[in-house]
């Protein structure tokens, strides 16, 4: 598709969206995974049709009357930031651990609150917690370990009804 296809699409697309959820917040971004599969000089003129389309929905004259939408820099950030193949699987397409770990983190610091930090945070403890695979299960140090663990599971659930650890409480119990 053309930049001008495009941009119509997403057009009619936001609208509709808007009028669904006019309170709806947008992230537009262009993936930093390289479809190889045509060519790196197509792959190339692709994410440049992707970013010239994503920055012209954008521009303050554009028909989108959306005030809650901006562009996450994802692809810029591994290929001009990290800029270097290390950051990409050995099929050379696909980030690294460690590039998405980087590009999550800017995500965070620019989309989440401290208070949305902080949860994640401890979702991953309680995550990390429920890999965990005692050497000798019938310790009282091992029963305090899973009661904290259930607690902290049930204390997340209270305050954050969305929140299901029925999974995590069970290896906990």
């Amino acid at each position: 598709m053309s930049v001008q296809e495009i941009v119509s699409q997403y057009n009619l697309l936001l609208k509709e969206l808007k009028t669904f959820n006019p309170n709806l917040n947008i992230i537009f971004t262009v993936s930093p995974v390289k479809y190889l599969r045509d060519g790196l000089i197509e792959n190339n003129l692709s994410k440049a049709i992707l970013l010239q389309s994503v920055h012209q929905l954008l521009t303050p004259n554009s028909k989108l009357s959306i005030p809650n939408y901006s562009y996450f820099p994802a692809y810029e950030l591994v290929n001009d930031d990290l800029r270097d193949y290390r950051f990409y699987k050995e099929d050379m397409a696909h980030p690294t651990e460690q590039a998405i770990n980087y590009v999550w983190e800017k995500f965070s610091d620019v989309y989440f609150s401290e208070e949305t930090k902080s949860l994640l945070e401890t979702i991953q403890e309680i995550n990390q917690a429920s890999l965990h695979r005692p050497i000798n299960a019938n310790t009282e140090q091992h029963r305090k370990f899973k009661q904290i663990y259930f607690q902290k599971c049930s204390e997340l659930e209270k305050k954050h009804p969305h929140l299901n650890f029925s999974t995590a409480k069970q290896i906990f119990s």
